[in-house]
C-alpha cells in the first residue's frame, strides 16, 4: 500500500508558518491536531522514511547551535594563533626584511613544527572523543510509516510523530495527538517544579507557556504517563532555543579549569617580567635591536608550556578511552578531573549497594495475616497503571498466579504518582460492567494510611482507630528493621462518585501490606571499604524509611550510621544543614528537591561531591553535584544531566573510574610542573647570563629548538604509569604546590646552569659558538633526564616509567647529543665540541640529577608535614574531622 505523501522536502516557510513563526498563521497549540498534521504534511502514522531523510536535508539537525564539528584547519590555525607565536612570526618577518632571512627562516620553521605537533596530538585527541560520545546520543522513538523506530533526537524533524514515555526528555516542540494521564516537567522554560497535566485540547493563540496543556517543548521531560505527539518545530527553531539564546546557560568553572586559568595568569606575568627586562638591559648593552628582539621572544617561548592544552586534551582523551574499556563513559572531559577529585559520593542504595533485583517476599493484610486479595489488588494497579515503570511493580507482576487476574478488568482512571504524595491510584472497572468502579491506591505506608478511615478486617470492614494505626506503626518499623521494604494497598467503591485526581483519595479501605526483598550486593562492603581507603566517604540518600536504609548500612559495613531523615531537613536552615551534612552518613525518607540541597550543602563545605543516580528525581542533584553520575540504563532525563555515564551499575566500575581519573589527573600535572620548573630555571639562568656575556648565551633559533626537542618526549606523559600510592586520595589542583615546584627545582636547575657556565668559559675557555652549542646540548639533556627525577616520589631506580616515555626521551637524548656533529648543525648554529668538554657537561649532568633526587625526597617530605600547602587540599577548607563510618 502506497503512502499518501510524496517524498517531497518540507519548506523553510511551511516550517515557520507551523510553528508560529508566521505573524498570518496561528500558532500550533491553537490549531486542530488535524490541521497541523496537513501543514506539515504528515499523518498520525508519521512520515516515510525517504521524507524523513530529505527534510532533515532542508531544515538541518536538530541542534540547539550548529553542530560544532572538528575541523582540522580550526584547529591548526588554534595552534599558530597564539599571541607569542604570531609575535614571534612578526618578528622573523622583520628580521627578514632587514638581511637576516636564515635565521627568521629557521626560526618560523621551528615554530611551525611546534604547531604541527600540538595540532596533531590535538586533533586526534577530539576525534576520539568524539567517538565515545556517539555512544551516548539521545534516542527518540518516531513512528515511520507506522512502524515505531528509534532514532537519534537529532535526526528528528517537523512531521516526526514521536511516542513519549515517562523519563524521556522531549526532543522538539510539538503538537500533542494522544495522552494518557501524560504530565510533563517544565521547569527548564516555566521554574515550576510541579508537573503539569498534558491532553489532546486546543489552546488559546495567546496562551502563555504553562497554559498550552496541548503542547510540548524541547528540553522538558515526561514525568508520568504516554503520549504520541507531532513535532513541529526543530532546533533553533524551538522554544528553548530561543530561551537558551537570551539566557545561556553557563557551566559552572571546575577547580582544575580554574586552576589553569590562575597558572595561565602566573605565566603571562613572570613572561612580561622577563621580556621587558630582558629586552631592556640588551638594548642598554647597545646589542643588535632585532637580534635583541629575538631573543627576548624566544625566552617568553621558552618559559611558556605551549603545548598544555595539547597535553592535556590527550591525556584527558586517553583517560576517557581508557575508562571507556572499563565501563565508564565520559559526556565532558572535564569530568574526569572531577572524578579523580571526589571526596564524597552520594548514592541510592537501590541497584547500587543492593542487588537491584527486587522479589516480592509476602502479601499481608491489614492484621498481618498472609492474603491473596491484597496481591490481587496490588497486580491490578501495577499492570493497568502508565505512568512511569519501576522495579517494585516489575516485582508485583512477576509474582506467581494461578490465572490471569487483569483479564477481566479494565481501566477507567489513574493519578498518576507522584513524589509529594508517594501514591498512585488506578480505577478499574470489570470488564462489561457499567457500575461497581473500584480505586486501588498503592504507595508509601504513611502516605496511604493517611488516607485510609477504615481498614478490611476479614470478611468486613473496620474503623481505623488510633490503636490501630499504632500496632500498624510497630508492624512497620518491625518489618523494615528486618531489610523489608513496605508498601500499603488501600481501595474505595467509586459508584456514583467521579474520579477528581489526588482529591478523591480519601475514605479509603486499608487492605494490607507488600513486603519486597533487594538483598546487598555481592562484594559491595569491600567495595565500599576501597572507596574509604582512596578518601572517599560514601553517603546514602534514599526515599525509602530510616529502618531500611539503618538495615542496610549495617549489613554492608556502616558503623553507627548518623541519620537524618527528610522531615529533619525540611525545619533546618541553610546554615544548620551545611553543618550537619558532612557528618551524616544516612539520608532517608528523602524527597528530590531534598537531594539537591544535600548536595548543595555538602560543596558549599568545601568537598568535591559526586552524585549518582539514575531516576527522574534524581535530575536536580545530578545538576547540582560536581560530577552527575548516571548509568547507560537510566531514564534520559537522568543520563542528560549527568557528567559520567556507567555502562553497569556497580560502585565496582565507578571505582575504576576513579583511579583512572586520578592517573589523568597526575599525568597533567607532571607535565605542568616538569615543564615549568625546567623553563623556568633555564630562562632564568639566559636572562642572567645575556646581561653578563660578551655574546647571547643561545641565539633565538637555538632556544626554540631546545624548545622543541624538549616538548617532544612530553607528549607520552600522558601514557606513563601513575604508581597506586599517588591515586590513594583525591587530587585538587594547587596553584601554591606548581608555584613551589616551580621555584625549588627551577632554582636547582639554574645553579647548574651557572656551574656550566663556569666550566664552558674558564674551564674549558669555548668560544662563543662552542659555548652556545654545550649549553644547549648540557639544558637539553638535563631536562630530558629530570623528567625520570621529578616524575615520582619514589626513588629513580624504583619506578618504571612508561614505555613510550622511555623510548622518545631516549630518542631525543641521542639526537641532542649528536647534533652538533651532523650536516644540520650549521643551520642552528652548532658547532663540534672536543670530547673533554662532552665529559665535563656529563659529569656536571650526573651531580644535577642526584643533587635533584636528594632534593626531591626533601620537598616531597615537607609537603607531606604541611597539610595546608598539600597537593590535594585547598586551602585547608576540607574538614578533617568527618567522622568515618566505613571500617
Amino acid at each position: 500500500m502506497n503512502h499518501p505523501l510524496k517524498p517531497s522536502a518540507l519548506s523553510l516557510h511551511t516550517i515557520s508558518a507551523a510553528s508560529n513563526n508566521s505573524p498570518t498563521t496561528p500558532p500550533f497549540w491553537s490549531q486542530a491536531a488535524g490541521d497541523v498534521l496537513q501543514s506539515l504534511t504528515s499523518s498520525v502514522r508519521g512520515l516515510p522514511a525517504d521524507v524523513a531523510a530529505a527534510r532533515l536535508k532542508t531544515v538541518g539537525p536538530n541542534h540547539l547551535k550548529p553542530a560544532r564539528r572538528t575541523s582540522p584547519f580550526g584547529l591548526f590555525l588554534r595552534q599558530v594563533r597564539s599571541p607569542l607565536v604570531l609575535i614571534l612570526i612578526v618578528a622573523a618577518m622583520i628580521s627578514a626584511a632587514v638581511g637576516q632571512g636564515h635565521e627568521a627562516f629557521i626560526i618560523v620553521l621551528i615554530v611551525l613544527a611546534s604547531c604541527i605537533l600540538g595540532f596533531t596530538q590535538e586533533y586526534g585527541a577530539s576525534r576520539a572523543v568524539q567517538a565515545l560520545q556517539k555512544r551516548l546520543s539521545h534516542k527518540v522513538e518516531v513512528l515511520r510509516d507506522g512502524v515505531a523506530v528509534t532514532i537519534a533526537a537529532d535526526d528528528v524533524v517537523p512531521g516526526d510523530v514521536v511516542r513519549l514515555a515517562a523519563g524521556a526528555l522531549i526532543p522538539a516542540d510539538g503538537l500533542i495527538l494522544e495522552a494518557c494521564d501524560f504530565n510533563v516537567t517544565e521547569a527548564v522554560l516555566t521554574g515550576e517544579p510541579f508537573p503539569v497535566l498534558k491532553s489532546a485540547t486546543i489552546s488559546a493563540p495567546g496562551a502563555t507557556m504553562a497554559a498550552r496543556t496541548n503542547a510540548v517543548f524541547a528540553g522538558t521531560s515526561v514525568r508520568s504517563g504516554t503520549a504520541l505527539a507531532v513535532m513541529v518545530a526543530t532546533g533553533t527553531r524551538t522554544e528553548f532555543a530561543r530561551i537558551a539564546e537570551a539566557v545561556e546557560r553557563k557551566i559552572p568553572e571546575t577547580d582544575f579549569a580554574r586552576g589553569i586559568r590562575q597558572f595561565g595568569a602566573l605565566m603571562t606575568q613572570i613572561m612580561l617580567v622577563m621580556v621587558l627586562v630582558v629586552f631592556a638591559a640588551n638594548l642598554f648593552l647597545h646589542r643588535p635591536f632585532i637580534d635583541s628582539l629575538l631573543f627576548s621572544l624566544a625566552l617568553a617561548v621558552g618559559i611558556t608550556p605551549e603545548l598544555l592544552p595539547a597535553i592535556i586534551s590527550v591525556t584527558l582523551a586517553r583517560g576517557a578511552r581508557r575508562m571507556a574499556k572499563d565501563g565508564v563513559i565520559v559526556r565532558r572531559l572535564e569530568a574526569i578531573e572531577n572524578l579523580g577529585s571526589m571526596d564524597v559520593l552520594c548514592t541510592d542504595k537501590t541497584g547500587t549497594l543492593t542487588q537491584g533485583v527486587i522479589r516480592l517476599d509476602a502479601a499481608f493484610d491489614a492484621s498481618g495475616r498472609p492474603s491473596t486479595s491484597v496481591l490481587h489488588l496490588a497486580r491490578l494497579n501495577a499492570g493497568l497503571q502508565t505512568g512511569l515503570k519501576n522495579a517494585l511493580d516489575d516485582a508485583i507482576l512477576a509474582a506467581p498466579i494461578s490465572s490471569d487476574e487483569n483479564a477481566d478488568c479494565v481501566k477507567m482512571g489513574e493519578v498518576p504518582y507522584d513524589f509529594s504524595r508517594k501514591r498512585l491510584s488506578v480505577l478499574v472497572r470489570e470488564h462489561g460492567a457499567t457500575s461497581g468502579d473500584v480505586l486501588i491506591c498503592k504507595g508509601a505506608v504513611q502516605p496511604v494510611l493517611g488516607a485510609c478511615t477504615h481498614f478490611q478486617a476479614g470478611a468486613g470492614l473496620r474503623l481505623l482507630e488510633q490503636a490501630d494505626r499504632d500496632a500498624i506503626d510497630a508492624r512497620f518499623r518491625s518489618w523494615s528493621a528486618q531489610g523489608f521494604r513496605v508498601l500499603a494497598v488501600a481501595s474505595r467503591e467509586m459508584t456514583g462518585i467521579t474520579l477528581d485526581g489526588p482529591a478523591t483519595e480519601t475514605a479509603m479501605t486499608l487492605a494490607g501490606f507488600l513486603l519486597f526483598l533487594d538483598p546487598p550486593k555481592a562484594g559491595i562492603k569491600e567495595t565500599l571499604v576501597s572507596l574509604a581507603n582512596r578518601g572517599i566517604h560514601i553517603k546514602m540518600i534514599t526515599g525509602d524509611n530510616r529502618y531500611v536504609a539503618c538495615h542496610l548500612a549495617g549489613a554492608i559495613g556502616f558503623k553507627a550510621p548518623a541519620v537524618m531523615t527528610g522531615a529533619d531537613l525540611s525545619q533546618m536552615t541553610r546554615e544548620a544543614l551545611f553543618a550537619a551534612a558532612p557528618r551524616t552518613d544516612i539520608f532517608a525518607e528523602i524527597d528530590p528537591n531534598q537531594k539537591e540541597r544535600i548536595v548543595a550543602a555538602l560543596r558549599q563545605a568545601g568537598h568535591v561531591v559526586g552524585y549518582l543516580g539514575d531516576g527522574i528525581n534524581d535530575a536536580p542533584a545530578l545538576h547540582e553535584a560536581d560530577i552527575g553520575i548516571s548509568v547507560d540504563t537510566a531514564v534520559e532525563v537522568a543520563r542528560e544531566a549527568a557528567d559520567i555515564i556507567l555502562l553497569k551499575q556497580d560502585l565496582g566500575v565507578l571505582l575504576t573510574g576513579v583511579n583512572d581519573g586520578r592517573k589523568t589527573f597526575v599525568n597533567t600535572l607532571k607535565y605542568i610542573s616538569i615543564t615549568t620548573s625546567a623553563n623556568f630555571g633555564n630562562m632564568i639562568s639566559m636572562a642572567v647570563a645575556s646581561l653578563f656575556l660578551p655574546f647571547l648565551p643561545l641565539l633565538a633559533k637555538q632556544i626554540l629548538l631546545n624548545n622543541f626537542l624538549s616538548d617532544v618526549p612530553s607528549m607520552a606523559i600522558a601514557t606513563d604509569t601513575v604508581e597506586s600510592s599517588v591515586t590513594r586520595s583525591p587530587k585538587r589542583w594547587d596553584i601554591g604546590y606548581i608555584r613551589r615546584f616551580m621555584v625549588c627545582f627551577g632554582l636547582i636547575s639554574s645553579a647548574f646552569d651557572l656551574v656550566t657556565f663556569v666550566f664552558l668559559l674558564h674551564i674549558a675557555n669555548t668560544s662563543a659558538s662552542r659555548f652556545q652549542t654545550g649549553w644547549f646540548v648540557e639544558s637539553l639533556i638535563t631536562e630530558l633526564a629530570i623528567v625520570f627525577v621529578v616524575r615520582t616520589r619514589q626513588p629513580i631506580w624504583r619506578s618504571h616509567p612508561g614505555a613510550w616515555l622511555t623510548r622518545l626521551t631516549a630518542g631525543v637524548a641521542v639526537l641532542a647529543a649528536a647534533l652538533p656533529f651532523t650536516p644540520a648543525a650549521a643551520w642552528f648554529g652548532l658547532v663540534p665540541l672536543p670530547l673533554p668538554v662532552m665529559a665535563g657537561l656529563g659529569l656536571i649532568t650526573l651531580l644535577y640529577l642526584a643533587t635533584t633526587e636528594a632534593a626531591k625526597h626533601w620537598f616531597f617530605a615537607y609537603q607531606q608535614h604541611h597539610p595546608t600547602r598539600r597537593m590535594g587540599m585547598r586551602g585547608g577548607h576540607i574538614q578533617t574531622h568527618i567522622r568515618k563510618s566505613l571500617p
